[in-house]
């Protein structure tokens, strides 16, 4: 199985890059373990996962081809 990763704003900083693939991970829960793993930083960063441009919760499936964004914290006004 494998699936895109894209990353954005402070996020793509931390692992130094915006798009790359991943595989071995079966849900969000396994995929967060694993880039935090990776990347340490992100053990205390708050952020949001979207599957196929879908925000999602913890222990959603992820399917073979989905997309993943990694979305740091927006600010607006």
């Amino acid at each position: 199985m494998e699936i895109n990763l894209l990353a954005f704003g402070q996020i793509a900083e931390i692992t130094g890059k915006s798009t790359w693939k991943i595989s071995e991970v079966e849900d969000t829960n396994a995929l967060i373990q694993k880039l935090e793993e990776e990347f340490p930083a992100l053990v205390k960063m708050k952020y949001s996962i979207a599957v196929n441009k879908k925000v999602v919760q913890t222990n959603t499936i992820i399917s073979d081809k989905d997309t993943i964004a990694l979305l740091p914290p927006f600010s607006g006004g």
